[in-house]
């Protein structure tokens, strides 16, 4: 799966001018994470057409980088979080962002980016959805 990173000024309406691009084009959003920092807005997408969605918020003026993310169902119990960073950690794959996507019936939805996408999916095999 695509992630789709949009960093730009903060400013009031923001996520509705960005959330609207993606709308007006029946541009579903899986999943998304914004987060301000220092004035600048890093907001986090995840949407099936993510080509499409690249080109028009571009053509929009917003820069976007497009990244692979592994999303991963795990139990919905203390630990297992833990257990997948372990498993991570001791093959030397570094984690550069991590939200929840869904929740629900004793399990979580995770995308996972990381700094080595392949051998991540190779590792977690078990437990990663196929996109």
């Amino acid at each position: 799966m695509k992630q789709l990173t949009i960093m730009v000024d903060d400013r009031v309406g923001l996520l509705a001018d960005i959330s609207y691009v993606l709308g007006a084009a029946r541009i579903n959003i899986e999943s998304i994470s914004v987060e301000v920092q220092g004035g600048k807005a890093l907001i986090n997408v995840t949407v099936k057409d993510d080509k499409r969605a690249e080109q028009l918020l571009a053509a929009n003026g917003y820069k976007v980088l497009e990244s692979d993310v592994l999303v991963v169902k795990v139990k919905d119990t203390p630990g297992q979080l833990a257990e997948v960073s372990k498993r991570l950690r001791d093959a030397n794959i570094s984690v550069q962002s991590l939200y929840l996507v869904a929740k629900g019936d004793g399990y979580t939805l995770d995308a996972l980016k990381v700094d080595k996408p392949k051998a991540a999916k190779k590792l977690l095999g078990d437990c990663v959805l196929k996109y």
